[in-house]
């Protein structure tokens, strides 16, 4: 992922710490997305991973009445196999 421009507007009622905090917080995102990036290219060896399907498979969990779990790396990435293993999550 690359972060060439990004435009951030802070509301006028905000004072000098909120805008601080606002600032503070979008650029730990961004550091955090890029730091994300690294590591999944760095990890990237041809093998498919969980790395930005977790949040989703665990909704979708969530969403058939399971409770939403944390995905552990070592899960099944067959989605079939790994909704069998929800109770071990």
């Amino acid at each position: 992922m690359t972060v060439e421009d990004v435009e951030l507007s802070i509301p006028e009622t905000a004072d000098e710490e909120e805008a601080a905090a606002i600032v503070a917080a979008v650029g730990a995102h961004l550091r955090d997305r890029r730091a994300a990036a690294a590591a999944a290219a760095a990890a990237s060896d041809g093998e498919e991973s969980w790395d930005g399907e977790k949040w989703s498979f665990a909704g979708r969990l969530d969403g058939v009445g399971r409770p939403a779990a944390r995905v552990p790396d070592g899960a099944p990435r067959e989605k079939w196999s790994a909704a069998g293993r929800t109770d071990r999550f």
